[in-house]
């Protein structure tokens, strides 16, 4: 052989004696990372997981929240009905009571024996149901009650 090829083999094996350390650091960190490749598939598959839990949970408060918004809606329907008859009958109750305020107010000059003062004008009357047109059970009660207190 020659200098010149003896040159070239020398310095080829400098550059494996270089080489080597690398290819062992090298072997390492792809063992490592196929050692935490295994860590972040079963993560992932824990993730995925979680997700379909998650997703579970949310169409369930969905359903729970739609029939929750069904309830309140059959509620109100039912309470809408009961608002007009309370607002009909308070609107009768203070006619009633300013008409009783007036008589009462009338009849105490009398009860004590003072000169009679005008009476005041009664509040308008409301006009009475149809015949046959029923009455709601709150405003039968209140009549019944009224009747009562006589």
């Amino acid at each position: 052989m020659t200098t010149l090829e003896w040159l070239a083999q020398g310095a080829l094996l400098l550059l494996l004696a270089v080489a080597v350390p690398f290819a062992w650091r090298l072997e390492r960190q792809i063992a490592a990372l196929r050692r935490e490749g295994a860590a972040v598939t079963n993560g992932a598959a824990g993730m995925a997981e979680a997700t379909e839990a998650a997703e579970a949970a949310l169409a369930r408060l969905r359903a729970t929240a739609e029939q929750a918004g069904r309830s309140v809606a059959e509620r109100v329907a039912v309470a809408e009905p009961l608002r007009d008859d309370l607002r009909y009958l308070a609107e009768r109750a203070e006619s009633l009571a300013d008409r009783l305020d007036g008589l009462v107010r009338a009849a105490r000059p009398i009860a004590s024996g003072l000169p009679e003062r005008a009476p005041e004008p009664a509040a308008p009357r409301p006009a009475p149901l149809p015949a046959g047109m029923p009455r709601s059970e709150a405003e039968r009660d209140l009549l019944r009650a009224l009747r009562e207190a006589r």
